[in-house]
C-alpha cells in the first residue's frame, strides 16, 4: 500500500513536470524564432543536461546530502565570489553574473538555489525542535545573508529577493517564532527601500512601473511591449507561432517575457492553463513536505517546502513583471523559459526532492 501511495505521489509531481518542459520547448521554439541563433537546439541540450543532473542527484542516497549540508552553503559562497572577480566573472547588459566555461555559463544565483536548499534542509533537520531559540535562528539567517547580499553585489536583487523569501518562508514554516519575522521583514524592506533609492536604473524601473506608458519608449519599453502581446492574445490567442510581439518588439522573449508571448499566441486560456500547472506542482511540493515532515523525514520535507516556495515565489515574480503588477526583474518562468541554469538547477531540486521523500532506507 505504502508503494502504491508513494507512486501516486511520484505521478502527482512528474506529471506537469513533464508537461511544463515540453510546453516549454514549444514556446522557446516559437518564441526565438526571430532571433537567428540556434536557441531551440541550446534549449535541447539544456533539456539534455537536466536529466542527467536529475538522474546524478536522484541516485544519490539522501543521507550524502543531509551530511554534507554545509558543503551547499560553501560552494553557493565560492560561486558568488568568483563571480565578482575580475576577470572570471563574465558580464552581460552591465551584470556580472556568470562564470563562463566554454561555452556554457554557471550562474551564480541559480547555484545558491541547489546549495541553500541542500543546506537549510540538514540544518532543520538537525535543529528543527530549536528553531525558537533566537541563536538557533540566527545562524541560518545569517547563512542566508551572506549568499544574498553576495548577489545584490553582482547585481542580481530579484534571484537574491527570491531566495530570502523561499529561505524565511521555510524558517517560518519550521516554527519560527512571527516576531522574529515582522522585524525580518521591516529591516529588508527598508534595505530594498534604500537600494532602490541609490540605484538610478532602479529608480527608472519603479517608474515605468508606476506609469510605463509615459516612458513606452524608454524604461517602458518591455512591460508596454508585454501588455500589447496580452491584449492582443484575447482570449484564444492567435494560434501557435503566429505572435508578432517576438518580431523584434519584445526583448527577451525567449525568456524573461515568454509568459506575454504565450499570451499572443494562446490567448487568456493558454495563459491561464499555464498558471495553474505551475501552480497544482508548487502545490504538490508543498503537499509533499507536510506530509514527509509528519512522517519523520525532515531533511526530505524542508527540502520539498525550500523547492516549492523557491518555484512559487519566482512563478508569481515573473508572472507579475509580464503583467505590471511588479517592476521588472529578470527572472525566468520555471520549466518554461529559455535558460540552462534555471532548468539545470530546477531539474535537479526536484530529483533531491523525489529521492529523499521516497527513500525509506533512512527512516
Amino acid at each position: 500500500m505504502a508503494a502504491l501511495q508513494d507512486t501516486v505521489h511520484v505521478g502527482k509531481l512528474v506529471v506537469p513536470w513533464l508537461v511544463l518542459v515540453a510546453f516549454g520547448t514549444v514556446m522557446v521554439g516559437s518564441a526565438a524564432v526571430a532571433l537567428g541563433g540556434s536557441y531551440l537546439s541550446k534549449h535541447l541540450l539544456f533539456l539534455v543536461v537536466a536529466g542527467i543532473a536529475f538522474a546524478v542527484v536522484f541516485a544519490l542516497p539522501p543521507r550524502f546530502w543531509e551530511q554534507t549540508y554545509l558543503l551547499g552553503w560553501l560552494v553557493s559562497v565560492l560561486i558568488a565570489v568568483l563571480v565578482l572577480l575580475p576577470g572570471v566573472g563574465h558580464e552581460v547588459n552591465g551584470a556580472q553574473r556568470w562564470i563562463r566555461f566554454g561555452g556554457f555559463s554557471l550562474q551564480a544565483a541559480e547555484v545558491a538555489k541547489f546549495g541553500l536548499c541542500v543546506y537549510l534542509a540538514g540544518y532543520l533537520a538537525r535543529y528543527q525542535t530549536r528553531c525558537a531559540e533566537p541563536t538557533i535562528l540566527f545562524v541560518p539567517l545569517a547563512m542566508i545573508g551572506v549568499v544574498c547580499a553576495l548577489i545584490i553585489m553582482e547585481p542580481d536583487l530579484g534571484s537574491a529577493f527570491v531566495i530570502l523569501c523561499a529561505g524565511v518562508g521555510v524558517l517560518f514554516l519550521a516554527g519560527a517564532k512571527l516576531r522574529y519575522f515582522l522585524l525580518i521583514a521591516l529591516a529588508g524592506a527598508g534595505l530594498l527601500a534604500l537600494l532602490i533609492y541609490i540605484t538610478p536604473w532602479r529608480m527608472e524601473r519603479l517608474v515605468a512601473f508606476l506609469d510605463p506608458w509615459s516612458v513606452a519608449f524608454g524604461s517602458g519599453y518591455q512591460l508596454t511591449q508585454a501588455l500589447i502581446a496580452f491584449g492582443r492574445g484575447e482570449l484564444w490567442g492567435l494560434g501557435l507561432g503566429e505572435g508578432v510581439q517576438k518580431l523584434y518588439y519584445l526583448p527577451e522573449a525567449h525568456n524573461d517575457f515568454i509568459f506575454a508571448v504565450v499570451a499572443e499566441e494562446l490567448g487568456s486560456v493558454g495563459a491561464i492553463l499555464l498558471a495553474l500547472t505551475l501552480s497544482y506542482l508548487v502545490v504538490q511540493l508543498l503537499l509533499l513536505a507536510r506530509q514527509n515532515l509528519a512522517t519523520g523525514r525532515r531533511f526530505a520535507g524542508f527540502a520539498a517546502y525550500f523547492a516549492g516556495l523557491i518555484l512559487g515565489i519566482q512563478f508569481l515574480v515573473n508572472l507579475g513583471v509580464n503583467t505590471g503588477v511588479l517592476p521588472t526583474k529578470g527572472l525566468t518562468l520555471p520549466f518554461v523559459s529559455y535558460g540552462g541554469n534555471s532548468l539545470i538547477v530546477s531539474c535537479a531540486m526536484l530529483g533531491l526532492v523525489l529521492r529523499a521523500s521516497f527513500d525509506r532506507s533512512g527512516r
